[in-house]
C-alpha cells in the first residue's frame, strides 16, 4: 500500500509525488489520461519555479525544449523587466508545459497509473479509499491535483467560491497553411490583442481569440477551424490560413478558491485549488510551488515527526498567495478590455508601472521571487 495517493498527473501532481518520492515516501499518481498530454497549455516557467526546478536537478532535462530565456514577465500584456531580481535565474523560460511535465515523470519511482479516473473518495481516521479505473486504491494521504475542474473537490463537496466567467475566450494550437511574412517568428511576451499567436514546436503555432462570436458560443459548442480563421483574419488579415487545429478548448475569466485546501487525510494544490484567468503566467508556476510547499509537510506528517499544525501550513501559507494571484489576473483581465475607459486605466497602469519600486514590485510577485 503507498502512503500517498496523488490524483492528477500534471505538473503540480507529479512534482508533489516527485517530492514525496525524495522523502522516501512510496506514492501512487493516479491520471485519468491513457497518454501523457501534448497540448502546449502554460508555456512559461517564472523564476521562482525554476530555482526549484534546477534545486532537484530537473531543469537540465527541460533546457533543450526551452524556446526563448525572456528578460521579463508581463502584467496583461505590459513588460515587467526582471533583470534586476535576487535570483540567479532573472528571467522566464519559455518552454510547453508538456516538456515540463514529461520531466518530472521521468524521475518518479513509480510509474504513473493511467486510464484511471476517480470515480469515488472515502476517508476515516485511518487512511483515504480512492477508486479510480474500476479499482480500490487505499493510502494514508490523497494529494488531489486533479485540475480546475477537480473531481475529488466534487466529491467531498468542497466549497469553491468566487466570481464566475464574464468573458470567453478560445486557445488552440494549430497549423497555418500561410501567414503575413514577420508574424509570429520569435516567441514574445503574450499581447493583450486578440488573435496573438505564438510559435511552437513541430510547425504548431498557439494562439488566443476573443471576440463577439466566442461571447455568443456556449461553453461546451465545439472549436471550429472556422472560428479561428475569422478570428484570425480579422486580427491579422486575409494573409494568414489556418491549417490543422490539433487542440482547443474555451475558458474565461473565473476566479474561484478552495476556503480550505486540507479535509481530513486530503490535500489540494494546483487548479483543483485555485482557478484563475490564465494572464500573467501564474497558472503553473503557482501549482508547482504548492506542491514543493505540501511536499516535505506532507512527508513529516507521514513520518510521524511534524510538530503540531505543520501539515496545516500549508494552507496558511499557500492560501493567501493564491488569493492575490487570484487578485492580481482580475486586475489584468480589467485592463485587457477593449474598452476606451479600460484602455484610460491601462494608459495610467503602464505611466506608475514606469515608476522603478512599483515595477519591482510586481516583479517579485510575477515571479515568484518575492515569496519568502
Amino acid at each position: 500500500m503507498p502512503d500517498v495517493l496523488v490524483a492528477g498527473g500534471g505538473p503540480t501532481g507529479l512534482l508533489a509525488a516527485f517530492e514525496l518520492e525524495r522523502a522516501g515516501l512510496d506514492v501512487l499518481v493516479l491520471e485519468r489520461d491513457t497518454r501523457p498530454a501534448t497540448q502546449s497549455k502554460a508555456l512559461g516557467l517564472q523564476p521562482r519555479s525554476i530555482e526549484v526546478l534546477a534545486d532537484r536537478g530537473l531543469l537540465t532535462a527541460i533546457e533543450p525544449h526551452v524556446r526563448a530565456r525572456l528578460p521579463a514577465g508581463h502584467f496583461s500584456g505590459i513588460p515587467i523587466d526582471y533583470t534586476d531580481l535576487p535570483t540567479r535565474f532573472p528571467y522566464q523560460l519559455g518552454v510547453e508545459q508538456a516538456h515540463v511535465a514529461a520531466a518530472i515523470e521521468a524521475r518518479l519511482r513509480t510509474p504513473v497509473l493511467r486510464g484511471a479516473a476517480v470515480t469515488a473518495v472515502t476517508q476515516n481516521d485511518e487512511g483515504v479509499t480512492v477508486t479510480a479505473g474500476r479499482r480500490d486504491h487505499r493510502a494514508g494521504w490523497l494529494v488531489a491535483a486533479d485540475g480546475g475542474h477537480s473531481t475529488v473537490r466534487t466529491l467531498l463537496g468542497a466549497a469553491f467560491p468566487g466570481t464566475s466567467a464574464r468573458v470567453s475566450l478560445v486557445v488552440a494550437d494549430l497549423t497555418l497553411a500561410r501567414k503575413p511574412a514577420g508574424l509570429a517568428d520569435d516567441w514574445q511576451l503574450p499581447s493583450p490583442a486578440p488573435g496573438f499567436l505564438l510559435p511552437l514546436s513541430d510547425k504548431r503555432y498557439r494562439t488566443v481569440v476573443f471576440g463577439e462570436e466566442q461571447q455568443r458560443l456556449g461553453r461546451d459548442a465545439p472549436v471550429t477551424a472556422g472560428e479561428l480563421q475569422r478570428a484570425l483574419t480579422a486580427a491579422h488579415g486575409p494573409e494568414i490560413e489556418v491549417g490543422e487545429v490539433l487542440w482547443a478548448s474555451r475558458f474565461g475569466d473565473a476566479a474561484r478558491q478552495l476556503e480550505r485546501y486540507r479535509h481530513g487525510r486530503v490535500l489540494f494544490a494546483g487548479d483543483a485549488a485555485h482557478v484563475h484567468l490564465p494572464v500573467g503566467g501564474q497558472g503553473l508556476n503557482l501549482g508547482l510551488q504548492d506542491a514543493v510547499n505540501l511536499g516535505w509537510k506532507l512527508a513529516a506528517q507521514v513520518r510521524g515527526h511534524a510538530p503540531d499544525g505543520l501539515l496545516d501550513s500549508y494552507h496558511d501559507e499557500r492560501h493567501p498567495v493564491a488569493a492575490r494571484v487570484l487578485l492580481s489576473t482580475r486586475a489584468q483581465a480589467v485592463l485587457g478590455v477593449p474598452d476606451p475607459d479600460a484602455s484610460a486605466v491601462r494608459e495610467i497602469v503602464i505611466g506608475l508601472l514606469a515608476v522603478p519600486d512599483a515595477r519591482r514590485a510586481i516583479a517579485l510577485e510575477l515571479s515568484g521571487i518575492g515569496i519568502a
